[in-house]
Order: C-alpha cells, then sequence, then structure tokens
C-alpha cells in the first residue's frame, strides 16, 4: 500500500477543516442524529444464534450477502455455543431486551410464546417455500411463531455386512414394534453372545414415547396434561424386562457406560449393537462411527398413527418488541428461499427446509450428508409430530431416566418407578398450567 505524502495530507485536513466551518461546526448534532433521508432508512437487526464454529461464519457471510442487496438494511449479530445462549436468553427475555431475530428449539419455542415474547408470522406467505404439512405441525395453537429452517427426524441405522455375516434377517421399512421385537429375538439365536441387536432403552422416556404415540394415544405431555398411559408403558418395560433376562439386549452396566456417538463407548460403533436409532442431525456423526462399514437405514417401528417424526426443529423466531418486524420477516424468507444463501450455509443447520435449495447443494453433500437424507426420507413417511417436554417438565424428565436406571439395575420394581413418575408427572402439568 502506498503511504501519502505528507503535503497531501495537510491539504486533505485543510479541506475537510473548511468543509466544516462551512457546514457550521456549531451545531450539536452528532453524525448519527442526522436526519437525512439516507439515515432515517437504515435498519439494524440484532440477531442471534447458537450454534458450531462453521455455522458461525456461515451466516456472518450470508448476512454480508444480504446486506449488499439489501441497501439500507445492517445486521448486529451474536453467536455461541448452545448452553451459552440458553442462559443468556433468558435474561434478555426477562428485560424485553431480546434481539430482533433469534434462532429457537422446539424444546423451548413454546415457553417463549406463552410469555408473550414472539412475534405471529402466519400472515409471512411461505407457500412454494416450505411444505404446508411442515408448517401445520409447527403451528402453537394455530399461529406459526418461528419459521423452520432445516428437517430434522429419526429413523434407524443398521451394520448390513454383521448382520449378513450371522445370517440375520434385515430389517424392512414400516415394520410394526411387534416385527421389531422379533427381529431381535430372532437376531438373538445367531449372534455371537458379546454382540447385541438392539439397545436398552427404557430409560429414555422419548423412546417409550414413540410407542406410545405409534399407537394413536398421543405423547406423555398432551396439551399440557399429563398422560402416561399405565398399560402401555408397562407392557413396553416388560418386554425390556425380559430382554434383559434373555441378553437380548447388553447389560444394565455396559448399556449405561456407553455414550451416544463417542468413538470410544457408543455400542454401534464397538460393534455390539447392530441397530440403533440415529437422528438426521446426527447422521454424519453415526457415519463417522463405521467409516468402512455398511450402513444403512430403516423407519422406526410403527403402528396404527404411524411412528417416528420428521419435520423442523431449529426456527428463526422474531421478537414480539422489535420496530423492526416487517424487515426481519421478508429476511427470514429470504433466508430459507434464497439459493446463494443455501450454497453458503450448506447444512450447517441440517437440511435445508426448502427442496429447491437442497437440490441446488445436493451434488456437494458429503457422504455423512447423504446418509442423513436416507434417513430423512424413510423417516417421513408415517412421521408423527415431534413431542417435545412442555417447559416445567426438566424435574420429570431428570426422573424418569433415574427411576428406570435404578429399575435396569434391580433396585426397585416398576411399580415402584411409575408411582413416582406419576408424582412428578402431576407436578410438571401443575407447572404448565
Amino acid at each position: 500500500m502506498k503511504t501519502a505524502k505528507p503535503w497531501l495530507k495537510m491539504l486533505t485536513t485543510g479541506i475537510l477543516a473548511s468543509a466544516l466551518v462551512i457546514s457550521g461546526c456549531s451545531s450539536s448534532k452528532s453524525p448519527e442524529a442526522s436526519n437525512t433521508p439516507a439515515a432515517a432508512s437504515e435498519k439494524n437487526l440484532k440477531i442471534m444464534w447458537w450454534g458450531s464454529d462453521g455455522r458461525h461464519e456461515a451466516t456472518n457471510k450470508v448476512l454480508d450477502l444480504y446486506t449488499s442487496k439489501n441497501e439500507g438494511i445492517k445486521f448486529t449479530p451474536e453467536f455461541t455455543a448452545w448452553d451459552g445462549y440458553w442462559s443468556k436468553l433468558p435474561t434478555l427475555s426477562a428485560s424485553r431486551t431480546l434481539p430482533d431475530v433469534l434462532q429457537m428449539d422446539a424444546a423451548y419455542i413454546e415457553s417463549y410464546v406463552k410469555r408473550g415474547l414472539l412475534a405471529d408470522l402466519s400472515d409471512l406467505d411461505l407457500s412454494g417455500i416450505v411444505d404446508e404439512n411442515v408448517l401445520e405441525n409447527v403451528k402453537i395453537d394455530g399461529k406459526l411463531y418461528g419459521i423452520p429452517l432445516s428437517y430434522n427426524g429419526q429413523a434407524m441405522v443398521y451394520d448390513k455386512a454383521a448382520l449378513d455375516q450371522y445370517g440375520v434377517t434385515l430389517p424392512q421399512n414400516n415394520w410394526t414394534w411387534e416385527d421389531f421385537f422379533n427381529f431381535a429375538r430372532e437376531a438373538r439365536t445367531k449372534l455371537p453372545s458379546d454382540k447385541y441387536p438392539i439397545d436398552d432403552l427404557r430409560n429414555i422416556w422419548e423412546w417409550y414415547q414413540f410407542y406410545q404415540t405409534s399407537k394413536g394415544l398421543g405423547p406423555i405431555f398432551k396439551e399440557g396434561k399429563f398422560n402416561l398411559d399405565k398399560d402401555t408403558w408397562m407392557e413396553f418395560n416388560n418386554i425390556y424386562a425380559e430382554f434383559s433376562k434373555q441378553g437380548i439386549v447388553p447389560k444394565a452396566d455396559l448399556q449405561l457406560s456407553a455414550k451416544e456417538n463417542d468413538p470410544q463407548t457408543d455400542t454401534f460403533a464397538k460393534g455390539r449393537v447392530l441397530l440403533r436409532g440415529s437422528s438426521v442431525g446426527s447422521a454424519t456423526a453415526v457415519e463417522a462411527l463405521l467409516p468402512n462399514g455398511d450402513i444403512q437405514v430403516n423407519s422406526y417401528p410403527i403402528g396404527t398413527a404411524g411412528g417416528g417424526w420428521a419435520q423442523s426443529t431449529i426456527f428463526f423466531s422474531i421478537n414480539a418488541d422489535s420496530p423492526n418486524i416487517e424487515e426481519a420477516k421478508q429476511f427470514l424468507k429470504w433466508f430459507i428461499s434464497d439459493q446463494e444463501a443455501g450454497k453458503i450455509l450448506g447444512t450447517t443447520r441440517g437440511i435445508p427446509i426448502n427442496s429447491e435449495v437442497l437440490g441446488a447443494i445436493e451434488s456437494t453433500l458429503t457422504s455423512g450428508e447423504q446418509l442423513g437424507i436416507q434417513l430423512l426420507d424413510v423417516a417421513k413417511t408415517n412421521a408423527l409430530p415431534f413431542y417435545p417436554a412442555p417447559a416445567g417438565a426438566e424435574d420429570f424428565t431428570a426422573t424418569y431416566k433415574s427411576e428406570l436406571e435404578a429399575v435396569m439395575f434391580g433396585q426397585i420394581t416398576l411399580e415402584q418407578a411409575y408411582e413416582t413418575l406419576v408424582e412428578k408427572g402431576k407436578a410438571a402439568e401443575s407447572n404448565n398450567s
């Protein structure tokens, strides 16, 4: 870079000084207080999200892209990791100082809606951009409070090479729960003693909830009311108790020492368990567990109402108190539909919700991301809505895990665990009312 000559610097300074005198430097107005048309039309959208470094970098690039195409719009971004985000957002909401645009998760959005913190986005025309069924599934009391950003869902993955090696009949898409349980029973007769067909997931409340919802009985918390069906819950857990006795699932100490997607302890990675569930969002991590394996996908077991789930669980919402609601709406519509933006974002928030954007990037996806698309395809066929635990149910979900682990170790009976869960569930129901 060339350095300006001293005489040129002096000349420039002198010209600027003269200009200030001519324009009336006695004015007390600062540049920010200018009433010029350009300053008056400029909108600064504060935007906040959580995620990885890759998501941060891509999102900042997309914000720059939007600014370059929309004169008068600029952004003040703030981003952090998951834990930091959800520790800061309650403080901002308490003081009514939320950003204009904020990332939301399915587990939390209803709580923010009930407090009147998020704007109703139902009038935003997303036809042709987002599947109408997806929009209906994510509405709260018939209104849209979050623009879905990506697809997520859950299906099953299995190690085809290992099942073929031992002559186990492969699972079939759209199988029933009875098919699933029979698969496990048959596989046990053919596998060596140190390998298991399925995990013991009794301590994971969502896993049981898949069973109950598939039978048309609704989620554990239905419209805020505690809805754990005792007969169905007992039936489900007794099947797993029998599986544990027969060695169809790992013993409690082995099962509970495993950490999902950890290459060192994950049961699937170690070849101890040959079929397990996987979310679309974790497909890349699952694929990395068996980089040289033959991972195939299969639907979750289904019942009369369907099975599993597939929809968006991550959104961008707008602060109900924002002075820039209309500008924020237009930005969000562009964010999920612009192909240039989609190519920059890739799958940093999951599989794009807009099919045209997905088509524009599909040829660039990694094998792990392709596995995610396969999972999504089988999950969507009979998918039920995603049913998160409601606000105030944190004690229930933690207790569910600890009580069922005590059952798995034989420390308490199933009936004792049920009584405790009813107590905690009723308390959560009261907290949510």
